[in-house]
């Protein structure tokens, strides 16, 4: 599977200097910034929506499920056709594909439908795994390749500024009313609870409407800027790729299941803190203001990212891998060992520590690939799937054990990124 095929005569090589690609890179960077922000938003929806359908943890992480699913279902299919038709005709489909999802907000809340919304969110997570796949190869191998880590860190700082302002926007505009308690909707009659739950659900029309109709506008934008052609990363290398394939890279493999254990960690952490900080006996916070403090474990990644372009400048990728997972995991272990406000500000803390995880995994995945990138791409992108998979495994364990005990599965997660960044080696090195 190639990466794509030329759009532009001007041809952007691994030895520029970087005054050529700059353009492009702003360019593509706003993608990351606009699917962090509605990624983060599902953290601000499923507090809302577990409110509103009076769903256990378990049920309301099919949120996070559907969402996170459509990585798996999309990335491949997405790799084939980036393939044939190139990359930007792939980010203009994305982003409207995105919008259309985003409308369908509209019924769901009107309805209020809970499998409309998972309906609503599948097609929006479409859009963006096609921006994805197309866009993380893209930024790794516009420049030089010694710097490829550092480049894709830093546009994924914007990625985390979208999700740094997603809960506060997202708090003050969909959590703004307090929900009613379990036991309160248990004792409303049928028109009554259909009456809550649609003026609790109308909360959400206006913010997506916003988004769709940006959405729509970057994509007219995107589909007026020139992208470069970045060569050797399309087909044509048949002779090549006829000895050889991707299941036979250790490192992809172990790539692969490190993007797997640390989008699962980062989305199941993210997902469960607000409901974590509503607990007596750690914060007792309002879901609104437990809301807000998500931007600090959202913002910590975005500094962390600013932050490790530079260090990965400096220092060999694998090792700020390896220091940054084994701090994330004794974090983890530290908040599930105390309460109060310790807690919340140690686990709070694991946000910084993620920052340079998925772009160093995603890089050292593709490393020494060559003309397999494009087919590694698609692979290392399913693998987000895990943002799917572990917070639905941790909502089944919260629902046994508690939702402060559960957070032992992203420890377990990052321990394995430790193990990835030590022991994963390119047969094949990077150019």
């Amino acid at each position: 599977m190639a990466i794509g095929t030329q759009q532009t005569s001007k041809t952007y090589t691994a030895t520029d200097n970087g005054q050529n690609y700059r353009g492009p890179l702003a360019m593509v960077t706003t993608l990351f910034f606009m699917w962090g922000f509605l990624t983060c938003l599902n953290d601000i929806l499923i507090p809302h929506l577990k409110s509103i359908f009076d769903l256990n943890y378990a049920q309301v992480m099919l949120v996070q499920m559907a969402f996170f699913g459509a990585y798996a279902v999309f990335s491949i299919p997405a790799g084939f056709i980036t393939e044939k038709v190139g990359y930007k005709p792939m980010m203009v489909a994305g982003l409207l594909t995105m919008a259309c999802g985003a409308l369908l907000f509209i019924p769901a809340a009107n309805a209020p439908s809970f499998p409309l919304f998972l309906t609503a969110l599948i097609i929006l997570a479409a859009g963006i795994t096609v921006l994805q796949v197309a866009a993380n190869p893209y930024v790794a191998l516009l420049g030089p390749a010694k710097s490829a880590s550092a480049r894709l860190t830093l546009t994924q700082a914007f990625n985390s500024f979208g999700t740094f302002i997603a809960p506060f926007v997202g708090g003050v505009l969909i959590l703004a009313t307090a929900p009613k308690t379990a036991a309160q909707i248990a004792q409303m009659l049928p028109a009554e609870l259909q009456a809550y739950r649609i003026g609790q659900a109308s909360s959400v029309k206006m913010p997506y409407m916003v988004i769709a109709g940006a959405l729509v506008l970057l994509a007219i934008v995107i589909g007026m800027f020139k992208l470069p052609h970045i060569p050797g990363a399309e087909g044509g290398h048949a002779a090549q790729r006829d000895h050889d394939s991707v299941g036979s890279h250790r490192n992809l493999v172990m790539g692969v299941i490190g993007i797997f254990a640390y989008v699962g960690a980062e989305v199941a952490i993210g997902s469960f803190l607000v409901n974590f900080f509503h607990e007596p006996d750690i914060g007792n916070l309002p879901l609104e203001t437990g809301a807000k403090l998500l931007t600090f474990y959202w913002g910590g990644a975005m500094v962390g990212r600013f932050i490790g372009s530079y260090v990965l400048q400096k220092v060999a990728p694998r090792k700020v891998l390896a220091g940054n997972a084994l701090i994330a995991a004794l974090l983890v272990c530290i908040t599930m060992a105390t309460s109060g406000h310790f807690a919340m500000v140690t686990v709070l803390a694991v946000g910084f520590f993620n920052s340079i995880m998925f772009p160093t995994i995603f890089t050292l995945g593709i490393e020494g690939l060559g003309p397999l990138t494009g087919e590694a791409s698609g692979l290392l992108n399913t693998a987000i799937v895990g943002g799917a998979i572990i917070p639905w495994v941790q909502g089944v364990i919260a629902d046994r054990i508690g939702i402060h005990h559960a957070f032992f599965l992203p420890a377990i997660c990052y321990l394995y990124i430790v193990l990835f960044a030590l022991k994963g080696k390119p047969r094949v090195q990077a150019a």
